[in-house]
Formats: structure tokens, C-alpha cells, sequence
């Protein structure tokens, strides 16, 4: 198969970057895969085959509108771009290391979600949000484990949480005590491009400790920040 019907295949342009050509591939792969109606096994395989030969196929030139490479080669940064839960939502600078030891800040917007690329020099970057445990994210939606008295995950009653968006005072029901979930309509990542508004999730856990958590200690500096 030639690297032209292999983009063909996958409904490539010839300018498609690395990320582009993995959307393309898991569309054609999702239409073409013989479990589907409409599927077919040995466009399933044509598929596949079309992607390993773009995977190994030379770069794509420099897109229009965009300024001439001033190496050879691109720089290649490492492909996946790390960021916290926090910076996901509302945005920030981070430094991303290139294999040549130098260091680049990037900018990023907020409403990032894992799978959206960003560019960092010539390179482009998937990102990954990691979590930490007690804060993470799911899709649209930020996750974020309350640490609360003992009695009031029995019984219920009030409490204040430091969210991304400032402190807010929620009543804890019996029934969510049972759950050990509280959802927040409309107050997790925001709405960016295709993304629709997600929605913050609070899971109640006993508090057995006295002392906060780093990322619990990052929340309240982040919300005070936010409310200022």
C-alpha cells in the first residue's frame, strides 16, 4: 500500500500531523471495525495497515502559514505533555523539557482535557492530566476526595469545601452520605471547543488524619487565588 492510499484510507491530508492521524485512525477504525453494523473485517485490516505505514511514512512538510523549520530535522520533544488537575482547568504556564536538555514554558488554556495537543517549539504534544489521588479528572468532569468528620459522613449535615471556583458551604444528605458523592452541576472543567461544561464531583471520605494533604493545601491557595 502506497502512503497516498494509505492517507486516502484513513481520510488523511497530506499535511496530517501525528495527533491528526490518530483521530483518523480511530474513526476509520471505529466505522470500518466488523463488530459494528456496517463493519467489515478486511477493511478493519486495511485500516490498521494503513496506520503502521503512516506511523514509519517521512514527516509531513510545514504547514501553510506557518514559519520555515530552522533545523533540518524538527526538534522532538516527548510526545506526551504532563499536567495537574488545576492547570487542566483553569489554564497556567509549564515547563516541558526537550531531548536536548533545553527547558520551554508553554502557555496553556483552560479547559484542557487529556488527548488535546499543544505545540511546544516544533513539536507537537498530547496531553495527560495526571491525578494525584485525592484530585483528578474524568472527561469533562474534576474529582476530588473531602476528607470530613466521621459523624457527619454518618448522619449528614454542613460543610465547607475549598473548590477550584472559591469555598462553597454544601448540605450533606443521609442519601449522600450512603453514596459517598456529592455532584456540583456545572462547576468542573469549562467548556472548550468540542468539550462540553463538566461538572465537579466531591467523593466523602472519613477524616483519620489531622493534617492536610499537599494537594488539599494547593486547592485552598488555588481557590483564595480565584477569589481575590
Amino acid at each position: 500500500m502506497s502512503v497516498k492510499r494509505a492517507r486516502e484510507v484513513l481520510g488523511a491530508g497530506p499535511l496530517a500531523g501525528p495527533a491528526e492521524l490518530r483521530r483518523a485512525f480511530r474513526e476509520a477504525a471505529k466505522r470500518a471495525h466488523p463488530d459494528r453494523k456496517g463493519g467489515d473485517a478486511e477493511r478493519f485490516r486495511e485500516v490498521v495497515e494503513a496506520y503502521r505505514i503512516l506511523q514509519i511514512a517521512p514527516a509531513p512538510r510545514d504547514r501553510v502559514g506557518q514559519p520555515p523549520a530552522t533545523v533540518s530535522r524538527p526538534v522532538a520533544a516527548s510526545p506526551t505533555l504532563s499536567v495537574p488537575p488545576l492547570v487542566a482547568m483553569a489554564g497556567g504556564k509549564v515547563e516541558h523539557r526537550l531531548p536536548d536538555g533545553r527547558r520551554v514554558k508553554i502557555d496553556l488554556p483552560p479547559g484542557l482535557r487529556a488527548g488535546d495537543t499543544v505545540r511546544a517549539g516544533e513539536a507537537e504534544l498530547e496531553v495527560a492530566i495526571r491525578g494525584d489521588g485525592e484530585m483528578l479528572v474524568r472527561g469533562d468532569d474534576l474529582w476530588i476526595t473531602v476528607k470530613i468528620e466521621p459523624r457527619l459522613l454518618a448522619e449528614g449535615g454542613r460543610i465547607g469545601v475549598d473548590t477550584p471556583l472559591g469555598r462553597r458551604v454544601i448540605w450533606i444528605t443521609r442519601k449522600a452520605c450512603e453514596r459517598g458523592l456529592i455532584r456540583l452541576v456545572g462547576q468542573g472543567l469549562p467548556a472548550r471547543g468540542r468539550h462540553r461544561q463538566g461538572h465537579l464531583f466531591l467523593r466523602l471520605a472519613a477524616d483519620s488524619a489531622t493534617g492536610d494533604s499537599a494537594a488539599r493545601a494547593q486547592l485552598r491557595r488555588f481557590a483564595a487565588a480565584w477569589a481575590a
